[in-house]
């Protein structure tokens, strides 16, 4: 089976991935379950089927690499900085370099954020599915997710998940029109 990039993150009703100073403790429910759905998403299910993480510098200048010690990071930046361990610091076109990590054999690839580093797939248009919670929040101002000028990119809800007012979609790229797939 082909390897996926996966866009997996949290955005407020009003489209923010994170406030202003990158914080992102406004990520949670609102305490009502009675609208809960059976089935739950379990992020920790997730990440078995992951073995690549790509991430933005200012994420891993939060420390946010470490919650993945064991899967390869890739980090995007403008600085030339020594690989380590797991982590691989990417100046150059990080969206061709995961493009050809996805043809090799192995897991998905979990396309972490930031805000700047995602524009840059969206407009490649290389992202497989996009699986977004939407936190019970309108922030107001912060980092949006999705920049000026992007492709249209038709997508398909294949599930939904509903625990505590955070409502996950799970979305993947519809098939070309006319295709027999």
């Amino acid at each position: 089976m082909e390897r996926k990039i996966i866009l997996n993150l949290a955005i407020s009703l009003d489209g923010y991935i994170a406030s202003e100073d990158g914080g992102y403790d406004w990520i949670v429910g609102d305490g009502d379950d009675k609208l809960n759905t059976k089935d739950k998403f379990s992020f920790d299910k997730f990440l078995e089927g992951i073995d690549i993480v790509v991430m933005g510098k200012k994420c891993y200048d939060q420390n946010m690499h470490n919650d993945y010690k064991n899967k390869k990071v890739y980090v995007a930046t403008t600085q030339k900085i020594q690989n380590q361990d797991n982590l691989h610091f990417i100046s150059g076109d990080i969206c061709k370099i995961i493009q050809e990590e996805k043809e090799k054999e192995g897991k998905d690839i979990y396309l972490f954020g930031g805000g700047g580093l995602i524009d840059s797939f969206i407009k490649a248009n290389i992202i497989d599915e996009y699986i977004i919670g939407i936190i019970p929040i309108i922030l107001g101002k912060g980092r949006p997710l999705f920049l000026e000028n992007n492709p249209t990119i038709k997508l398909h809800l294949e599930e939904y998940f509903l625990e505590n007012g955070i409502t996950i979609l799970k979305y993947t790229k519809r098939k070309a029109e006319g295709s027999c797939i």
